[in-house]
């Protein structure tokens, strides 16, 4: 078996990128990483991949083809006010009338990820439905 120990994110500021994404995640960042430094890592929770950002000169300049669905412990709006007061912004909203549904985002550098229901908007929606 083989085992992910990084998702590695390419961004033109890796310290600030960081900052959001420990942030939005709670990964705490090592400390050793400094501002100005060209990879940053945050400390995935026991079991999971950490996020490692690694400088590069470019902009992002395309869709990504991997992103993140986050499933909040809160709501699905709190997570998505919470996320756009941190620097995100709002690319697509999916959100259906009946609760179900996403809302696709960019972080700060314009990397996509998406905001979904908590488990509890989902067994909600399960239960109301039966």
């Amino acid at each position: 078996m083989t085992v992910i120990r990084n998702i590695t994110l390419d961004a033109n500021d890796p310290y600030t990128l960081g900052k959001f994404w420990e942030a939005v995640l709670g990964w705490p960042m090592d400390p050793e990483c400094a501002p100005g430094d060209g990879e940053v890592l945050l400390e995935g929770p026991e079991g999971l991949p950490n996020l490692l950002l690694i400088e590069v000169p470019e902009r992002k300049s395309a869709k990504s083809r991997m992103h993140f669905d986050l499933m909040p412990q809160t709501t699905r709006d709190e997570e998505l006010a919470r996320v756009l007061a941190l620097g995100a912004k709002v690319v697509e909203d999916h959100r259906k009338a009946d609760g179900a549904g996403w809302v696709w985002c960019e972080d700060p550098e314009g990397n996509a990820f998406c905001v979904e229901r908590s488990e509890a908007e989902r067994e909600q929606q399960a239960a109301a439905a039966s």
